[in-house]
């Protein structure tokens, strides 16, 4: 690997970090809402918005996230303190995974066709179920599969 200094380009180095465990199922259950609300209309514009989200949660982070902000500054002064806590990582790549399959059906509602957007959004909608009704996170542990995997 040739350092960022030798290269002449800055790098940008977000820490891990451990989140609470309600965060990413807070923002999975509001992600199920807003999926199924685009199922239903077929609204390309609110994918987007959705893609928009997933996208932040992938570079910064879930807990910089929009639905991050709101769990902090809502729900969690409410519920008190976690019973448990997670490392970042897998959430932020089950983000990225959310964010393809957005792009996906972005481009299927917008430039056709529309069952690939449907189709994309239905996958995307019954991850983001699982992590809200069931605590099972499969962007998660896509991510831990690939760990074990490439080491």
């Amino acid at each position: 690997m040739i350092p960022a200094a030798a290269t002449g380009r800055r790098r940008v180095i977000i820490p891990l970090m451990d989140i609470d465990v309600r965060g990413p199922r807070f923002g999975a259950a509001l992600t199920t809402a807003v999926l199924a609300v685009v199922l239903i209309t077929g609204s390309g514009a609110l994918l987007a918005v959705q893609a928009a989200l997933f996208a932040v949660g992938a570079v910064a982070g879930v807990q910089r996230s929009p639905y991050g902000w709101l769990f902090r500054t809502l729900i969690r002064p409410r519920v008190g303190p976690p019973p448990a806590t997670e490392e970042s990582a897998p959430p932020r790549f089950a983000q990225a995974v959310g964010l393809a399959f957005a792009a996906v059906g972005v481009a299927g509602y917008l430039a056709g066709p529309q069952w690939l957007g449907m189709a994309a959004t239905g996958c995307a909608l019954a991850a983001a179920f699982l992590n809200a009704a069931f605590a099972y996170c499969l962007g998660c542990e896509m991510y831990l599969a690939l760990r074990r995997t490439v080491g």
